[in-house]
């Protein structure tokens, strides 16, 4: 029903992967009919897709979609789709890099002061009746520390901006991109041993798999705070465990797990271990903004035109759907 619809209408269908709210794809979408949870019948028919972060595209499902021109990522991180099969068959895959940046920027800040501060802690004393005993919780400062960023994308680059407001040092290290001379740390190593608070935001590959590992925490300072908003596999939980344990780190903050939703871990009973569950890119604003993007980039494509992102740039436009068929009527 919804085919015969769109194609009576003269509309493209967009279908939703994951739960996308209609009302925040609605306008950019424009003429275009979206369906929020498709049947075989519509994804055989989507011209576009809105794809959440937790939904896997893989040959198999693209497989099924055989008018697909284009897919739109909600985020950056594209490990659950196979751009490559995507790309052999001319679809865009579009990514909203911008949208999530402040979010999950301020995220890491706020992991940062709740274990620095021992916010965890000092509730559970207060709510046990253990007032006498507060001066045996050792209280941090953020002001005089400094932070290591692991990655400096967009999200690291605006977490040193925010670090730096609360006095702050910042170190940068990158394994792709050289990251400014004030900040840069030539080795890994070097953020390790130099570093109060260790924040990770590097893509997830092969070789940034377990790139926090026990080798890597053995050399970082005695007491440093370890946060992931990255990549869930970045880190080897057994091993942060272990160093938690033994006082090499004083405080985790988790937003991201692998697999997704995670099986439970001893680290998670932790009391000096903060969790949520990948849901820091996606505040109030940068959900609206997050899926806005994604809309656009759809609605780009389908018009024949090149989106703002893409996590395959060698992608090329093709004329619109309507242009096509025009010129096959003129021969």
């Amino acid at each position: 029903m919804t085919e015969r619809l769109a194609q009576a209408a003269g509309t493209a269908i967009v279908v939703g992967l994951g739960t996308v709210d209609p009302a925040l794809v609605a306008d950019p979408l424009g003429r275009a009919t979206f369906v929020a949870s498709p049947r075989p019948e519509d994804l055989a028919a989507a011209a576009g897709a809105i794809v959440r972060a937790d939904a896997v595209v893989d040959r198999a499902l693209l497989g099924r979609m055989p008018n697909l021109r284009v897919l739109a990522r909600t985020g950056v991180g594209v490990d659950l789709v196979d751009v490559a099969a995507a790309t052999e068959r001319g679809i865009a895959v579009v990514i909203t890099p911008g949208s999530g940046t402040s979010a999950v920027a301020e995220a890491v800040i706020g992991m940062a002061l709740h274990l620095a501060k021992r916010f965890g802690p000092l509730t559970d004393l207060v709510r046990s009746g253990g007032w006498a005993k507060r001066h045996q919780v050792a209280v941090g400062d953020l002001e005089g520390s400094t932070i290591g960023i692991i990655g400096y994308g967009r999200i690291g680059q605006r977490v040193g901006e925010l670090a730096r407001a609360f006095g702050m040092r910042v170190l940068a290290y990158d394994p792709v991109t050289i990251p400014p001379d004030s900040v840069r740390c030539a080795r890994l190593s070097d953020i390790a041993t130099s570093s109060d608070v260790i924040t990770l935001h590097t893509p997830l590959t092969e070789a940034t798999r377990y790139l926090v590992n026990g080798r890597f925490l053995s050399a970082v300072k005695p007491g440093a705070v370890l946060i992931n908003c990255g990549r869930g596999a970045l880190i080897d939980p057994d091993a942060v465990l272990d160093a938690l344990l033994a006082g090499q780190l004083s405080g985790v903050g988790l937003d991201v797990f692998d697999p997704e939703p995670p099986a439970h871990h001893p680290l998670f009973d932790h009391a000096d271990v903060v969790l949520t569950p990948h849901l820091m890119g996606l505040s109030r604003r940068a959900t609206a903004a997050t899926f806005g993007d994604a809309a656009r980039g759809v609605a780009d494509v389908l018009a024949g035109r090149r989106p703002a992102a893409l996590a395959n740039p060698a992608w090329r436009p093709a004329p619109p759907a309507d242009d096509r068929l025009a010129g096959r009527e003129r021969l």
